[in-house]
């Protein structure tokens, strides 16, 4: 038994099947006398709905995970660079995959026998973003194996480490005072528009984390009227067989009644008939003596 083989068969499944299956996976190690593989695949979380969604994006659509991570790659080197049109042409598409990648995402789930709703949608399209901005986020998405869904660090990370290994260029000569004043004005047009830049970043990031909890709620929400729509449905069914009852029992009243009335009126005729009897036996028994 391969724990990786095991692992990939795991978040394959859908969320509601994870659990008896790492159950079985982790009694089957322990047979074969493997109690650390046991403990590895005891230790494989469950994956959320979102999670499971973006696994099944990468299994189901293989031939979409490498161009995206290049996508990521261009974007970040875009945003290193500050190449403005790179970075507009690179976003446009970047938008246009997500949002294509995303419905694709929601029809997989569907075809696969668990629809999704629009907060789960959101929060898959937020991993998708998290893919694009940070190149651990897009590693752990690639590997079909997420638990929960990613979230993207605030901007895009510089390419810390594009200039390690590299000779240091050659000392320039000391630029004359113009030129130092330019270079100064370029530095600070730079760094200005990093700032904002980065904090385009973060609203970005708070609008989508907003937009998430909104969808969560709205998903939550409306599981909520279903619930009561549900119980409102068994409470009428429920109203039209005690209406039922009830009519039947009024019924069974008037009945009631009308033997009951009937009962005295023979009752009543009875006791004239047996007054009349013994008035007439006792007449009869005073003639005859």
């Amino acid at each position: 038994m391969d724990y990786d083989a095991v692992a990939d068969e795991l978040y394959a499944l859908r969320p509601e099947e994870f659990t008896a299956a790492r159950a079985s996976a982790v009694a089957a190690a322990r047979t074969a006398g493997d109690r650390d593989l046991a403990d590895r695949i005891g230790a494989l979380r469950k994956p959320s709905l979102a999670a499971w969604v973006g696994n099944l994006l990468v299994r189901g659509l293989p031939g979409e995970v490498e161009p995206l991570l290049r996508l990521g790659e261009g974007l970040r080197q875009a945003h290193h660079d500050l190449d403005g049109t790179q970075l507009r042409e690179l976003s446009r598409q970047q938008h246009a995959v997500v949002r294509a990648l995303s419905a694709q995402a929601r029809q997989l789930a569907a075809e696969a026998g668990h629809p999704i709703g629009d907060g789960v949608q959101r929060e898959v399209e937020t991993t998708l973003h998290a893919v694009l901005a940070d190149p651990e986020a897009a590693q752990a998405w690639a590997s079909g194996r997420l638990v929960k869904p990613l979230s993207a660090a605030v901007g895009f990370p510089a390419v810390a480490g594009s200039a390690k290994g590299r000779s240091r260029p050659p000392a320039a000569a000391a630029p004359s005072r113009p030129d130092r004043k330019a270079d100064g004005q370029q530095r600070k047009r730079v760094a200005q528009a990093r700032r904002e830049a980065e904090a385009a970043e973060r609203e970005l990031r708070a609008l989508r984390d907003e937009a998430a909890a909104a969808g969560r709620a709205a998903d939550e929400a409306k599981q909520q009227v279903d619930r009561l729509q549900l119980r409102v449905g068994e409470l009428s069914e429920e109203l039209d067989s005690v209406r039922g009852e009830h009519q039947q029992a009024r019924f069974a009243q008037r009945t009631a009644r009308e033997q009951a009335r009937t009962a005295d009126r023979r009752v009543r005729e009875a006791e004239r008939k047996a007054a009349t009897a013994a008035a007439q036996l006792e007449r009869l028994t005073s003639a005859s003596t």
